[in-house]
């Protein structure tokens, strides 16, 4: 897709550029920073993310921690060579080869579609205009994707990862899964690509990256996987027929009263004995890690973090219907969880529930 755009070498070395100091960021100054945070928690230990905030306020690596990432992210975007700039010049042929034909099947766009509130009211990731309000979004929002987790080698390998997870603990024959909040279809591909007897349909709010998902999908001549505009919350998809119902990275870009939402429709989607597995960022047992993952969520204009790591998940899975509730760290490559990794990383977390039978 899109081979007309040429290759633009002031482009490739911003972004190098950005993604170095990214991984620096990353490996170095963050373990500087749990250094100079357990320098100061020896004296006066403390108990919960608010007290490490007080603690290191004043603190310059602090500071500069901080002003590394929300400065990077937006140069990622809106620099002099951001995603966003640089893209707009291609704009037309962007469009055009968005619009391309496609199959019937492939996608459902709906044109009186009504976005919720909350997710056109801040520019997520500090992505210009969001991900839904200009026609080239999907397409930046997919190249931005590839260094959101600078120590990913590969942006699809966690999403296989993923579906592994999902297909093994299933234990049963999978036929029919319903991916929420799809985006771009990274999360949907590796099932409609490497499975090819399991019907998958990707529910996303945003109309862009669904031009983008059903593109690709039929770059693959993907037969077994639908893209439809919808709300997590209200997928108008029929009841209890699905074998697993997932979202990759949602949750957290969802106020409370909705995620609880999708928990139902989780609930009402599945099949008897279905399962239902969220992936997604839960940081509970470190107040020095959990006040950098509120930072995050300030600074990467994703407001609803927050709440989500504040939620009593098991009991709003209980309040959806569900029984029993697992929530496990996710090993997003490997090595990630070893306690010889001290580089930044997302609190990758495992929501898992299942239908009653």
């Amino acid at each position: 897709m899109f081979e007309n755009i040429p290759n633009n070498r002031p482009f490739d070395a911003y972004q190098s550029f950005v993604l170095d100091c990214k991984l620096f960021w990353t490996r170095r100054m963050f373990p500087e920073l749990r250094n100079r945070y357990e320098t100061a928690a020896a004296a006066h230990p403390p108990k919960g993310p608010q007290d490490v905030a007080d603690m290191m306020r004043d603190d310059t690596t602090a500071q500069m921690f901080g002003w590394f990432e929300r400065h990077m992210q937006r140069m990622k975007y809106s620099g002099q060579h951001g995603l966003a700039v640089h893209y707009d010049q291609y704009r037309d042929d962007i469009i055009r080869e968005l619009g391309a034909e496609l199959p019937d099947h492939l996608l459902q766009l709906d044109p009186d579609f009504q976005q919720p509130e909350y997710y056109t009211s801040i520019d997520i990731h500090q992505h210009p205009g969001g991900v839904w309000s200009d026609e080239i979004a999907g397409y930046v929002y997919e190249r931005g994707a590839q260094s959101t987790a600078p120590m990913l080698k590969k942006s699809q390998s966690l999403f296989h990862r993923m579906t592994d997870q999902a297909l093994t603990r299933a234990g049963r024959e999978v036929k029919k899964v319903v991916d929420l909040g799809c985006g771009w279809g990274g999360s949907t591909q590796p099932y409609y690509e490497d499975h090819p007897d399991i019907q998958v349909t990707g529910v996303e709010l945003s109309a862009p990256c669904l031009r983008v998902a059903a593109v690709r999908a039929a770059e693959l001549q993907a037969q077994n996987v639908t893209y439809r505009q919808a709300d997590a919350i209200k997928t108008g998809l029929p009841e209890g027929e699905s074998d697993i119902v997932t979202s990759t990275m949602v949750l957290h870009e969802m106020p409370p009263s909705h995620i609880r939402a999708l928990f139902k429709e989780s609930h009402r989607l599945l099949a008897p004995g279905g399962l239902s597995i969220h992936l997604d960022f839960l940081m509970r047992d470190d107040p020095f890690r959990q006040w950098v993952h509120n930072g995050h969520s300030a600074r990467n204009n994703e407001p609803f973090m927050v709440p989500l790591n504040e939620m009593d998940i098991a009991q709003a899975h209980r309040d959806a219907g569900f029984d029993d509730v697992e929530i496990v760290p996710f090993e997003e490559f490997d090595g990630a969880l070893s306690t010889g990794n001290t580089a930044w990383r997302f609190p990758w977390t495992m929501i898992i529930a299942r239908k009653a039978a």
